[in-house]
């Protein structure tokens, strides 16, 4: 039995299917009384059973349990005599003939040979039956491929007459073995791997939590079976195990597979050996020689390829062969891939037993082929592989030195540690070292430990200057990206004095302008706006740009408020023509950010899901505090205000625990706007002003002024408006200067706070602001409230185009609680609502709404499911649950209802109560 769980008991990465097996032992429903489990061997069927009728334990229901074994299979009725043994001394309430059969046919009492079968199953039933009349009976079968067939088509007799009884009959089948009877017709459940996120918290709940490469090893090769993670993880394998050698299993797992082994053949042994040592196909092998694996149940044979039956086997396979062997199938499979270079490389390497130069740059060159692919932790593993494999110690030093810096791509920082105290032990070198440093740093940059990476970075970047210009560069772009997560303004100076130290190089330009424009704009995006704008443009424009400029350019875009240009930049970096960028999985989120503001918001949580996944599969994994924020605000601007909240609070706490100020802010930002859509705006008010000092200024450099125009909304609403005044007027002069994004909420906030002789043109200031319409949301907030002002002047007509392009707006982007806004001030102007279907998109989660948008635009369930990081399934019941709330009846009528919401404004015909007049000023108008 797997148990796949951590500590505590809490079952890892199977939340929805322990919903499902939870609400079936509880109540069936109309899924019927029988549910069945399925999957391969380890993958956690038991585990999943158990965990759920451990908690029937103080519930009243009578829990009867049998488990097949292959030792049992012949034995008639040996699993119905396990299965009732705990209540077979309620067999004598039975009438007589029933008993005699029962008891007889399990060799009790004296009996005819063979029992009447009719008679022996309705015995059974009736047993049940009375049992059930005390207590609600759960019948538990595991590995009910083992049970012997006498008591399966008994089940089957029982399974088939449960129909008003409190029986339910749960079981669990290994994967190709056939359905027994008693599950035909009935829910399957069928339990996959686990997920790469879940799959890593398993590992590292293990007593000897595995790390570096080993750890994604591990991950790899168990591809998501609990059991073969759990067994992997107590091994300590060889220093010398590379990714074409299976890792080993402990003794017990390993003696238990040879005893199948020695059994077979010669040839299907050595067969078995090549298949093990690499994954491709095995030619020249008759099918007889792979036939007795096959009935030995070790390997499936399909088209010509030969697969393993669990990934235990293969590693028995392999490390139960004697070295010799293993070495000659090696050389065996590089002699077959001369023309697939890589491949062949480790091959070379597995079977060298000492220093070699010549394979050692033949890894060399793989890692550079995978490099260009992206592929940075099989990179960094072969230049490890490629630094033992070199016999002169300088090369040995510049190969592990190369390892580290891939290594720091892939956010393994323990990874990391390792391979630069390897140079440590090798060199004293200070040039050296500083290098191996930097990438330290550089993988530490992204992780909690923020204030250890900035002091090793700025080391690094000082001793790196003189003699590396361009790993200086790095050392110091890497530390102002700390910088602006820490949001701490006092570093910006010994930054720039770090910078200044640092020429510019031959040949080297491009790269000294990115670098500066980077650290000037992450310390001070404000500060010279125009000439970093113009140099931005510059990098964007080149034709022939890669994936790792782009990301960076993009980052600076987004960091500059060039919205668009950022989204462009992000949308070339994933086209499919290029290979991913080298963009650190902490800064992903950056993307996430920049289509919150451009109002893709899906597509930000999409990003933020990623993040979280890509932290919790780091080595250390840790709690990603920005993902959790960027979700958070999504949230709020749907009008999940209890969700928002609840990730907003996480992103709070790991912030404040890891000094970062820019979640901390952006988290108090989704609070406050939750609040706002709660319309609590004393909570509103308290949380925006959080993000700010008590003496006004910001409390992150950067972020922290987004809140402006928030803080003097809620003020207005609550009569704080000197409050929210004093804070404006601390920060006016840096935004006046600023980019047209903060300019245009510094003039919102003073159009919120004047009195009613300048609040105009303070709001057409506001909505002036050239490329507002990049930021749809925000844009559309400044529309609304310029409306209501409008409104509450009395200029009702003036008002209907600003509220009905803040409504269409809003209604597109999904921002429920504006748009119900906006819709009751487009009423309080005199609209009245056009006769039509009624506005049913509320009765919806925000998660409906979302799917089912995505649905009346035409994607499959698989699609969307891929947008929300959603399975097929939970889109499909989204969709069913949502339907009679539409008052559709099919997946075809979705466009007209989302189509209805959208042009909502028109559905209103803009036509004055009492008058029938038209409006006709647009939104571009500025009527007087």
């Amino acid at each position: 039995m797997t148990i796949a769980t951590l500590s505590g008991g809490t079952l890892v990465g199977r939340t929805s299917e322990a919903a499902r097996v939870g609400r079936f032992v509880r109540s069936p429903g109309d899924g019927g009384p029988v549910l069945v489990v399925t999957g391969e061997p380890g993958i956690g069927k038991s585990a999943l059973i158990d965990s759920e009728v451990d908690r029937l334990r103080d519930t009243g229901i009578r829990i009867l349990r049998a488990e097949g074994s292959e030792s049992e299979s012949e034995l008639a009725f040996a699993g119905l005599h396990q299965l009732l043994r705990p209540v077979l001394g309620q067999a004598d309430d039975l009438p007589g003939r029933q008993r005699d059969a029962l008891l007889g046919a399990f060799g009790i009492t004296a009996g005819s040979a063979e029992p009447d079968q009719l008679i022996l199953r309705i015995a059974v039933l009736t047993l049940l039956s009375h049992v059930a009349r005390q207590h609600p009976v759960l019948i538990v079968v595991d590995d009910a491929q083992w049970l012997d067939q006498d008591s399966l088509e008994v089940l089957a007799f029982v399974s088939r007459r449960l129909e008003g009884e409190k029986i339910t009959l749960l079981s669990a089948v290994r994967s190709g073995a056939p359905l027994p009877a008693f599950a035909r017709s009935h829910p399957v459940l069928e339990l996959g791997p686990l997920d790469a996120a879940a799959a890593g918290r398993l590992l590292d709940a293990q007593p000897r939590r595995p790390s570096g490469p080993l750890r994604a090893r591990i991950l790899d090769e168990a591809a998501g079976n609990p059991l073969a993670l759990i067994e992997f993880a107590k091994t300590r394998p060889a220093p010398a195990l590379w990714p074409v050698e299976p890792l080993p299993l402990t003794e017990r797992l390993e003696q238990g597979f040879t005893n199948r082994l020695d059994a077979l053949p010669g040839a299907t042994r050595h067969a078995l050996l090549l298949a093990a040592a690499d994954t491709g196909t095995v030619e020249g092998v008759a099918p007889e020689v792979w036939r007795p694996a096959e009935q030995a149940e070790l390997i499936r044979v399909r088209g010509g390829e030969v697969r393993f039956c669990h990934p235990l086997i293969r590693s028995a396979v392999y490390h139960a062969a004697p070295p010799a062997q293993r070495h000659e199938a090696h050389r065996l499979w590089a002699a077959a891939l001369r023309d697939v270079p890589g491949r062949r490389a480790w091959h070379l390497a597995a079977a060298s037993t000492s220093p070699d130069e010549a394979v050692a740059r033949e890894m060399e060159r793989a890692a550079e082929q995978t490099r260009k692919r992206s592929g940075f932790a099989a990179a960094a593993l072969a230049l490890q592989r490629a630094a033992e494999l070199s016999p002169d110690e300088r090369d040995r030093i510049r190969r592990f030195t190369l390892a580290a810096a891939m290594a720091a791509l892939t956010g393994q920082a323990t990874w990391v540690d390792d391979l630069t105290a390897r140079v440590e032990a090798l060199t004293d070198d200070p040039v050296l070292l500083a290098l191996a440093t930097l990438h330290k740093g550089q993988a530490l940059a992204l992780t909690p430990r923020r204030t250890t990476a900035y002091t090793l970075l700025v080391r690094a970047a000082k001793t790196l200057a003189p003699h590396h210009p361009a790993k200086a560069l790095e050392a110091v772009a890497a530390a102002a990206l700390v910088c602006y997560y820490n949001g701490d303004a006092g570093k910006r100076d010994e930054l720039r004095h770090v910078f200044s130290l640092i020429s510019e190089g031959p040949g080297r330009r491009q790269e000294h302008e990115l670098a500066s424009l980077w650290i000037r704009a992450a310390t001070d995006p404000s500060s010279g706006r125009a000439d970093l704008v113009a140099g931005l443009r510059r990098l964007a424009a080149l034709d022939r740009a890669g994936p790792g400029l782009l990301a960076a350019t993009a980052t600076i875009a987004w960091l500059l408020d060039e919205t668009a240009l950022a989204v462009n930049l992000f949308e070339r970096v994933s086209r499919p023509s290029l290979t991913p960028a080298p963009l650190p999985d902490g800064l992903r989120c950056v993307e996430g950010w920049t289509r919150l503001d451009h109002g893709q918001w899906s597509t930000a949580r999409a990003v933020a899901a990623a993040s979280t996944r890509a932290a919790a599969q780091s080595d250390p994994p840790y709690a990603a505090a920005s993902p959790r924020a960027l979700d958070a605000c999504v949230l709020a601007l749907q009008g999940d205000a209890a969700a928002a909240r609840a990730s907003a609070m996480k992103a709070l706490d790991l912030a404040t625990a890891q000094n970062n100020r820019f979640v901390a802010v952006r988290a108090r930002w989704a609070m406050g706007m939750a609040a706002a859509a709660e319309g609590d705006h004393e909570t509103a008010f308290d949380q925006f002003r959080m993000m700010f000092t008590t003496d006004g200024d910001e409390v992150h450099y950067h972020v922290s002024r987004y809140g402006l125009a928030d803080l003097a909304a809620a003020a207005t609403r609550i009569g704080r408006h000197d409050a929210a005044r004093a804070v404006m007027d601390r920060l006016a002069d840096r935004l006046q200067d600023s980019s047209p994004r903060q300019r245009a909420l510094l003039f919102r906030a003073r159009a919120l706070l004047a009195d009613a002789d300048d609040a105009e043109q303070h709001f057409r200031a506001a909505l002036d602001e050239p490329y507002a319409e990049e930021r749809p949301f925000a844009h559309a907030h400044t529309q609304l409230d310029y409306g209501e002002w409008l409104r509450r002047q009395l200029r009702s007509s003036r008002a209907r185009p600003w509220l009905a392009a803040a409504l269409e707006t809003f209604s597109r982007l999904g921002a429920e609680p504006w748009t119900s806004r906006a819709l009751a001030e487009l009423r309080a102007t005199g609209i009245r609502q056009s006769p039509g279907a009624p506005d049913s998109l509320p009765a919806l989660t925000p998660q409906q709404k979302q799917i089912v948008r995505l649905a009346a635009r035409g994607l499959t369930n698989r699609e969307i499911g891929e947008r929300l990081q959603l399975s097929p399934r939970t889109v499909g019941s989204h969709l069913y649950r949502s339907f009679p709330k539409l008052g559709v009846t099919a997946r075809s009528q979705l466009r007209d209802v989302i189509d209805g919401r959208t042009h909502e404004a028109a559905g209103l015909t803009l036509v004055e109560a009492g008058v029938g007049k038209e409006g006709r000023a647009g939104p571009h108008q500025h009527p007087a």
